[in-house]
């Protein structure tokens, strides 16, 4: 039995019976037999409308959803609101993805030994898709990862996060009442991880999706079968650089806002802000003043900024990095300690020396450390002397500033004046180095879900 708890009480608020080894394979039949019965698959024209009209229905429910992820992933509801109608927009990018995604004809007659021949590629589903989510956005994970499988039509097997299940159960509920047939999405509950690798490595899958830590991530991608395609979405240690001409009334709040949502808990949140020496206290100054505006508590309260971590073992981590960092002599002029067993307090740390935790590894909670420099290049060195590459940004009046540091930072985007977190579900997303593997956004995670395939055939007998 599954018990999902509310993070900021503890409270249970569903049991759910999980799954055994007997059930994994009953799922994989029914997935195979899906893929298996060509003349049933999921056509052009029944995918769009079922996206439609799944789209449709969390419109109609939107508050409902929001709710749900408040409640069981620990969002605060305003930011909970927002996921729940960018979701609903992220099917609709699946419907207009494969509405446009016809194949291509390939230009052949170029040679005397291919004259006569035409060929052209169409979409096919690669196959059974394995995907594994994690609990901090409990229903927008779900849909970049299984609204494209469907959109792409193949049969989807997904596992989400064991502290957040209840948005996934009900994002599936929704696609099978838009007319989804049975087998083609089906849910896995297990805190067994002898049954999540049986799900991951089973020869029948084709595309395997993974969201969440870079140990689990690795290790999996390791043991799957010959031939598994997959792509992996890890986290970072986001870096700004801040240049000596930044417009400091858009900075702070984009520090603010990068680094506090969802109390930290995502993957590309502002952790690592480089500052000149020359403004370095005026930045602090203003960022601490900003923290204390910053609503702190329950997530289902309307004015919540900042609401728990996810488990109360993340406060103890996290307190643990914090108390390193003071020990080592670093500034801690706001936050550092617990509000409680489960909320730890938004956190500002000045100058931590560059080689313990918090300058090293990813926080995963509400921590915004702040360094000085003097020379640009130094900054730059230390923003990428970390071994993850995700997003970053900088903040500068000057264009020629910023394509400069946009050059020369690690990374597969940057943003200009604009928090690390930004993101617009049609962009690539794509972690490198420890990172993750491969490039996600929806138009890219349905490319990936889908082979094209080529038929040749001889137009005359000369």
């Amino acid at each position: 039995m599954l018990e999902v708890k509310s993070p900021y009480t503890g409270e249970v608020i569903a049991s759910l019976a999980t799954h055994s080894g007997a059930d994994l394979e009953a799922t994989f039949g029914a997935a195979d037999r899906c893929l298996s019965d060509r003349d049933n698959w999921l056509s052009l024209t029944n995918r769009v409308k079922l996206l439609e009209k799944t789209a449709a229905l969390m419109d109609d429910r939107v508050e409902d959803l929001a709710q749900l992820i408040a409640r069981e992933g620990a969002k605060p509801l305003k930011d909970a609101r927002i996921e729940a109608l960018r979701a609903a927009e992220g099917v609709r990018l699946c419907v207009d993805h494969i509405k446009q995604d016809i194949g291509r004809t390939i230009p052949l007659g170029n040679t005397p030994l291919t004259a006569g021949h035409e060929a052209r590629t169409y979409k096919e589903p690669i196959g059974i898709v394995a995907a594994v989510s994690a609990f901090n956005h409990p229903l927008n994970l779900i849909v970049h990862q299984v609204a494209p499988a469907i959109a792409a039509g193949c049969p989807v097997i997904v596992k989400p996060a064991p502290d957040t299940p209840l948005s996934c159960l009900e994002f599936v509920k929704l696609l099978h009442e838009a007319g989804l047939p049975d087998g083609w999405c089906q849910v896995i509950l297990t805190e067994d991880l002898q049954l999540s690798e049986a799900l991951v490595t089973d020869p029948r899958i084709a595309f395997f999706s993974f969201i969440g830590s870079a140990r689990v991530g690795w290790m999996l991608r390791s043991k799957l079968a010959p031939g598994v395609r997959c792509a992996l979405e890890h986290g970072g240690a986001a870096p700004v650089i801040v240049a000596a001409d930044a417009d400091l009334d858009t900075l702070i709040p984009g520090l603010l806002k990068g680094g506090f949502y969802h109390a930290g808990q995502v993957c590309v949140s502002v952790q690592r802000v480089f500052v000149p020496n020359a403004l370095k206290q005026q930045v602090v100054e203003r960022l601490v003043a900003g923290v204390a505006t910053l609503n702190v508590g329950d997530p289902l309260d309307p004015a919540t900024d900042v609401g728990p971590l996810i488990r109360p073992g993340e406060v103890d981590r996290i307190e643990s990095w914090v108390d390193n960092a003071r020990a080592a002599g670093a500034e801690i002029p706001c936050g550092g300690e617990r509000v409680s067993d489960r909320v730890f307090a938004p956190t500002v740390i000045v100058d931590p020396p560059e080689e313990i935790e918090v300058s090293q590894q990813e926080i995963f909670g509400p921590v915004v450390c702040i360094y000085g420099y003097d020379q640009e290049t130094a900054a730059i060195r230390q923003a990428n002397a970390v071994p993850f590459s995700f997003q970053a940004a900088v903040y500068t009046e000057n264009t020629q500033t910023a394509m400069r540091i946009a050059g020369r930072l690690n990374g597969s985007a940057i943003m200009i004046n604009e928090h690390t977190a930004f993101r617009d579900d049609i962009m690539p997303f794509a972690g490198l180095k420890q990172s993750g593997l491969g490039v996600g956004g929806i138009p890219y995670t349905i490319e990936d879900m889908q082979i094209d395939k080529m038929v040749v055939w001889k137009t005359t007998t000369e």
